[in-house]
């Protein structure tokens, strides 16, 4: 038999490999119904064992079957890519603003982060480290990021979730350590960004550009992502630093009203969400290496979650519209940071 970490190692190298940005995935078997989930770069393997789970417990339900796809990529990608046309059911996302251009563009429900508990999200993370065997590098917190010698490796904040809250992160270590003094800040977040060897527009792309193509240091992604690394490909090959402050990453979840309700999925699209709320759901989150908040799971895999101090967008940012509009509109802060 096929223990997890083997199946979640074909399907991880599978699609590492494998250039599947913004495509649709599905299994081959006519359904009753089908169901599109767009979501974030990252979460191929996560939803590839979830749906299953899901489409069993919706048969014993509903006495049919349903087909759920998945379409993945950047998430901003994924949410241009439905104003665009693509017509999906629901969002899983890793950033608030993603889902709020979709409710700003009249697609989603404008309070649909009332929807679901949590604010609606069914899971959470925050950024970590995946470095070299044995840390050559003397990586520890963001600090040593920015050393002469260092290389590193993160999706573009411009098309990536996953990219924006490295950027933030790095940003709000440096405004707690430096006391909000803006000058050094900056200076800091110019020395970060001028580390970076590779700009990927997704997170399985700078995934790929670390393991792959053996580019960089530091692989810079969510705990959930360098964790599961890690675990496929051997702890003699990777280490994982969570460094001792680093950014709240919640993943929101939504309905896509205007195409639910059209393709005659409103109560379907609302229970596939509300499924990832289940203790099955969470438990399966957590073998993924999200941090979840059933409070059983996360007593079971306690362990597999080093403390750290997780700072707030909120808090630091003033909001994801704030932190958006002084950060990553044309012209803001990281543009002007990456002048030469």
């Amino acid at each position: 038999m096929l223990t997890p970490n083997v199946v979640r190692r074909g399907l991880l190298a599978a699609t590492i490999t494998a250039t599947l940005a913004g495509g649709v995935a599905s299994p081959a078997f006519a359904a009753d119904r089908e169901l599109l989930n767009s979501s974030y770069d990252i979460a191929r393997e996560l939803f590839a064992t979830i749906n299953p789970k899901f489409v069993d417990w919706w048969e014993a339900n509903h006495d049919e079957t349903v087909e759920v796809k998945q379409s993945h990529g950047g998430s901003s990608k994924q949410a241009r890519a439905i104003m665009q046309g693509l017509k999906a059911d629901v969002v899983t996302y890793n950033q608030v603003t993603d889902v709020n251009v979709l409710a700003d563009a009249g697609l989603v429900a404008k309070d649909w982060q009332q929807q679901f508990p949590n604010n609606a999200s069914p899971y959470y993370s925050t950024t970590a480290f995946l470095v070299r065997e044995g840390n050559p590098k003397h990586i520890d917190s963001w600090d040593d990021l920015v050393a002469d010698d260092v290389d590193i490796v993160f999706p573009n904040p411009k098309t990536s979730g996953n990219g924006r809250y490295t950027y933030l992160a790095a940003w709000a270590y440096a405004d707690k350590t430096f006391d909000g003094d803006e000058a050094k800040i900056r200076d800091f977040m110019k020395r970060f960004l001028h580390n970076v060897k590779v700009f990927d527009t997704g997170g399985r792309g700078a995934t790929t550009t670390f393991v792959e193509r053996g580019i960089g240091d530091v692989l810079i992604s969510f705990e959930s992502e360098v964790n599961n690394i890690s675990q496929e490909y051997g702890d003699d090959q990777y280490d994982v630093v969570v460094p001792p402050v680093s950014i709240l990453a919640e993943f929101p979840v939504a309905v896509v009203d205007e195409y639910a309700e059209r393709n005659g999925n409103t109560e379907l699209a609302h229970d596939y969400l509300s499924y990832l709320y289940t203790e099955q759901a969470q438990r399966l989150l957590a073998g993924f290496n999200y941090r979840v908040n059933n409070d059983t799971v996360r007593a079971e895999f306690a362990d597999r979650f080093p403390k750290t101090e997780l700072l707030r967008v909120e808090d630091v940012f003033g909001g994801w519209p704030q932190a958006m509009k002084t950060h990553f509109e044309s012209g803001g802060i990281l543009d002007q940071l990456q002048r030469r």
